[in-house]
């Protein structure tokens, strides 16, 4: 089949760049919404985040679970790419610990009420969930390792563990303003560091 032009698939190449590049600026926008509103913001306030119209998304998530699910995906990976990143650039392996539960609190946040989103749809939730575990432990078990071999932390703290006990500390941020988990998160990680000798 002919072209009128040599480059008769670089507007499908640039349409398809596009797509890919409205459906990324979609999930960033509704992960900062979901942060401040929750899932169940109205969609209207994710398109605004994002500038673009509604369409644009019911296109790309044609239902709310679509786009919960999608996001959930998109925080899963952008914490899983950080760890290596961040064992690499930051100034030791306690500080790459840290700056990554950090970003593995905001994905916490980030995913408050899926559950409830997704409660009709219980096949999709436990899919996510390995999918969750099966990318994130080996992170958090890596940068565990370079902590213990740093000599920043003690050894014998399973990434699981860990996991969980950041994800149980989390729970109930919402329905207390008072409570804030990170602090205690923190003490949590001053718990796990090797006693400085003098």
């Amino acid at each position: 089949m002919a072209t009128d032009s040599p480059a008769g698939e670089l507007p499908s190449r640039g349409k398809r760049a596009d797509a890919q590049r409205n459906r990324q600026t979609v999930l960033a926008a509704a992960a900062e919404v979901f942060v401040t509103s929750g899932v169940d913001a109205p969609i209207r306030q994710i398109a605004a985040q994002a500038g673009v119209g509604m369409a644009t998304i019911y296109r790309h998530f044609p239902t709310r679970a679509d786009l919960v699910t999608a996001v959930y995906r998109h925080q899963i990976e952008a914490c899983a790419e950080a760890g290596p990143k961040l064992l690499a650039s930051a100034g030791s392996a306690l500080d790459a610990l840290r700056q990554w539960i950090d970003l593995f609190v905001d994905f916490l946040v980030t995913k408050h009420g899926l559950a409830d989103a997704l409660q009709s749809d219980s096949d999709r939730f436990a899919a996510l969930h390995a999918y969750f575990l099966d990318r994130l432990l080996p992170v958090c078990a890596q940068l565990l390792d370079a902590a213990v071999e740093a000599g920043d932390i003690r050894p014998g703290t399973h990434p699981y563990e860990l996991m969980r006990g950041i994800g149980n500390l989390c729970i109930g941020r919402d329905n207390d303003p008072r409570y804030d988990p990170r602090r205690l998160i923190a003490l949590l990680l001053q718990g796990l560091q090797r006693p400085q000798t003098p």
